[in-house]
């Protein structure tokens, strides 16, 4: 038996995985050589000129920040200061929504109000209630045995309602937003809205963004990493058929079409995306309703169905099947400046995570095909029961944001939240 297995070794197992480590090494080479250049618009001294993506572009600017002190003093005030001198400080108006912070979030953002007003920067910066309020205004529940409130779910393991996270979310999105509106009375109109995390960015990263696919978008976001090359926003991301990605690994997705192009770096049409920064065709920030973000219903929320209101807002968007959501593979974007330094380069990833992550969408193609496949099914099961209970009366159920929709429920939870 000992010579037949050395038999074996020697006459077919040496010689086939020389073979296949031969087919390794062939495809490593051409993983690597087929790594695209990135692909980014300079910013022009003459902005206003019309051939700059900048032009004499309108830009609301709008942002939300708990616990964001160290990114701000690091890296995020001055890249707003600088993409707000590039776009022209009479074209911009910047507003900021903070609340629940624990660190020096409040003292930033009121140094940042202070640059803006010596720039004469037309701005509005919110500070909202301490770590302390928070936390009793997530205590407030409403009594078990009273009229149920908007945004509060029950709780059937401790019997009490609970707030919601994303209705929470959304209603402070909103509030960031509402400048908007004021700002419009006022005789003040604005091209572009333009949403930051705390993200380390740079004004070449705004102007490329800015130029995807030369201005024709309903929105177009940037790529977000905060342990490259692993993507971040996984939660508001789907590709063009609806599905989540594959892989947080390049290129990502499951969808052939926005795999291909991602493998192209050019600009990847997809459903939703967030990704650290996007930015809107502000057309329907001014419609009859405004677009607006919100969480799903909370009668589809009982049913243990949730979705990011970073999805949703596409979802909503009446722009969007005409024009189209992007993503910008050439606009990478970090959590911290050691992230951004790895993903500014010309090509990204590295050889060896390419080479790894090609691997793993080859592998994680199949299992992600049949998870999403499973969650579909429970997702459509419990959206079809929420439109057969109706209430007599009413109009029929219907949720436009199928593809947000995930099997989880989230809610605030001391000083965060949890899924419950």
């Amino acid at each position: 038996m000992l010579i037949s297995y050395r038999r074996f070794r020697r006459t077919y197992l040496r010689p086939v995985l020389l073979v296949l480590g031969v087919i390794f090494f062939i495809d490593a080479i051409r993983l690597v050589r087929s790594r695209p250049h990135t692909h980014r618009t300079k910013p022009r001294a003459d902005r206003r000129s019309p051939a700059s993506p900048a032009g004499n572009t309108t830009v609301f600017i709008a942002s939300v920040h708990r616990n964001t002190e160290p990114i701000q003093r690091e890296a995020w005030n001055d890249a707003v200061l600088d993409i707000v001198e590039h776009l022209g400080t009479e074209n911009v108006h910047f507003s900021a929504v903070e609340s629940g912070s624990q660190d020096g979030t409040k003292d930033a953002l009121m140094d940042l109000k202070a640059a803006l007003d010596e720039r004469h920067v037309s701005n509005t910066v919110s500070l909202g209630m301490t770590v302390w309020e928070q936390l009793d205004e997530i205590a407030a529940r409403p009594p078990p045995d009273g009229p149920r409130e908007p945004g509060w779910i029950w709780n059937k393991a401790e019997s009490q309602y609970e707030l919601r996270r994303i209705p929470y979310l959304s209603r402070v999105r909103n509030q960031a937003m509402a400048p908007l509106g004021q700002l419009k009375a006022e005789g003040k109109h604005f091209d572009k809205v333009l949403w930051l995390n705390d993200v380390v960015f740079d004004t070449e990263d705004i102007v490329t963004l800015f130029n995807t696919r030369n201005g024709d978008y309903a929105a177009a976001c940037a790529m977000d990493y905060k342990s490259p090359p692993l993507y971040y926003d996984t939660f508001a991301l789907r590709d063009d058929i609806g599905l989540k990605t594959a892989s947080p690994h390049w290129p990502w997705f499951q969808s052939p079409s926005s795999r291909a192009s991602a493998l192209r770096n050019e600009p990847i049409q997809v459903t939703s995306c967030w990704n650290g920064v996007v930015v809107f065709d502000a057309a329907p920030f001014y419609a009859d309703p405004p677009l607006q973000f919100r969480g799903v219903d909370d009668s589809l929320a009982d049913l243990h169905l949730e979705a990011s209101e970073c999805c949703l807002i596409h979802a909503d968007n009446y722009l969007a099947p005409a024009k189209g959501v992007w993503l910008n593979p050439n606009v990478r974007v970090g959590y911290d400046v050691a992230a951004y330094a790895v993903v500014r380069t010309d090509r990204f990833p590295s050889a060896f995570w390419t080479v790894v992550g090609a691997w793993a969408n080859r592998f994680n193609g199949w299992l992600a095909g049949f998870q999403s496949s499973l969650e579909a099914r429970t997702v459509q099961k419990r959206l079809e029961q929420w439109q057969a209970e109706t209430p007599s009366g009413e109009f029929p159920r219907y949720e436009p944001g199928y593809a947000c929709l995930i099997n989880e429920m989230q809610i605030m939870w001391s000083n965060g939240w949890k899924h419950l």
